[in-house]
């Protein structure tokens, strides 16, 4: 079944080399409907081969982040879902919207306030920096709801934050405020709401004057890490480097450091 009139929308916005995605459905505290699920995999894979780009930003409209999947409007049929329903779409869908965030050789930053949860949690915990205020709720109630964790709860909170903290949140569904978020080391820093925007935007700044495709690879390189030996890790970091140095931002690091000035990277 698909979603009713209030599907709400993903609202891309290009600022120069900066993306920025607003979720946009405040009536339904911007939960994610299929259609806006299908937007954010449409807009994060055309982000990911434009090499214009040098940051993404996610927001969300209205007081909230984003209150997860719609799974209201998702399990309204009255008939029973086919065999394997979950394990066919899923994949294609909410897991493989994290995996964009998590894998795309961008920068990705999420300004949460009021709730996140569930996928939009997952997505928060999936950005490389997420800016909370200080009484926004992160919260993973999967179990509250009668089901497992999924699109990537599981593997993101026991790396982010340890086995004992995933297990609160996972199995005792524990919502976690954005200053112990920032003290368990799920997110990068937790403000108060008026310095939210300002924040997020000096990170953004840094990011998108960063070098790109060093960013990209040193990115790709955290990821790798995760599941490999140290002498599997350095090797995968020779790649990047060996790619790394064959950009034009390489040779104006070298330029900048030789002349005693700070480099102007050019993302390429």
């Amino acid at each position: 079944m698909r979603d009713d009139a209030d599907s709400g929308a993903v609202r891309p916005v290009r600022e120069g080399p900066i993306l920025r995605i607003i979720l946009d459905r405040p009536s339904r505290r911007n939960s994610l409907s299929h259609t806006m699920v299908d937007e954010l995999v449409a807009i994060l894979t055309d982000a990911a081969s434009d090499d214009t780009l040098r940051a993404v930003h996610i927001d969300g409209a209205g007081e909230d982040f984003c209150a997860g999947a719609d799974w209201v409007a998702t399990n309204s049929n009255d008939g029973k879902p086919r065999p394997g329903n979950l394990t066919r779409r899923i994949p294609h869908t909410a897991n493989r919207v994290v995996e964009l965030i998590a894998t795309i050789q961008l920068p990705v930053v999420c300004s949460v306030r009021g709730w996140a949860v569930g996928l939009g949690c997952n997505l928060a915990l999936a950005a490389d920096f997420t800016v909370a205020t200080h009484d926004a709720n992160l919260w993973e109630p999967f179990i509250d709801r009668g089901f497992s964790p999924d699109s990537g709860a599981t593997w993101l909170l026991p790396r982010l934050a340890g086995v004992t903290r995933a297990k609160r949140m996972l199995l005792l569904g524990e919502k976690v405020t954005g200053i112990d978020a920032a003290d368990w080391g799920l997110i990068y820093d937790a403000v108060p709401e008026d310095d939210l925007a300002s924040v997020a935007e000096d990170l953004l700044s840094r990011l998108a004057s960063g070098p790109t495709v060093a960013i990209g690879l040193a990115k790709q390189a955290i990821n790798f890490g995760h599941g490999a030996s140290l002498p599997e890790s350095m090797a995968h970091e020779l790649s990047g480097l060996e790619l790394s140095c064959r950009t034009a931002d390489f040779r104006e690091g070298l330029a900048a450091f030789r002349a005693r000035r700070a480099p102007d990277f050019q993302g390429r």
